[in-house]
């Protein structure tokens, strides 16, 4: 008998700190491309709009989506992640051919898609019930 408690309690504090590990990487990663996010957003919404500048910021935001996105996969459904790539692959699309209300559009959807993502996998309550 106490060898199936002690079974028991290992296994649920591997689960609270498989959770508290996923659930710290989910912020970070939701707060470094939200930070990127806003200053491309900053950046569209300049009269002077440098394109080489928006454009290497886009580049980072890439490279940064692709690392973050391999480890994310492991833990959150791939159809939300389909649709911040979707969301990102569009704002670049529009960045590329100049059209820059819709890109600014298009990337609040990614800020609101990405903090969905955080909000929905945050360990409380409201989402175990």
């Amino acid at each position: 008998m106490l060898k199936e408690t002690i079974i028991c309690i290992v296994i649920v504090i591997a689960i609270f700190l498989g959770n508290g590990i996923t659930q710290n990487y989910t912020k970070e990663s939701v707060r470094e491309l939200s930070n990127s996010l806003s200053t491309l957003r900053e950046q569209l919404a300049k009269d002077d709009i440098q394109t080489q500048k928006i454009n290497e910021e886009v580049d980072n935001l890439s490279k940064r989506w692709e690392e973050r996105h391999e480890k994310l996969s492991y833990y959150i459904e791939h159809n939300e992640l389909e649709k911040i790539e979707t969301s990102i692959t569009q704002m670049k699309s529009f960045i590329e051919t100049e059209e820059y209300g819709d890109s600014i559009s298009e990337l609040d959807t990614s800020v609101f898609l990405l903090r969905h993502i955080e909000d929905r996998y945050a360990f409380n309550l409201e989402n175990i019930f």
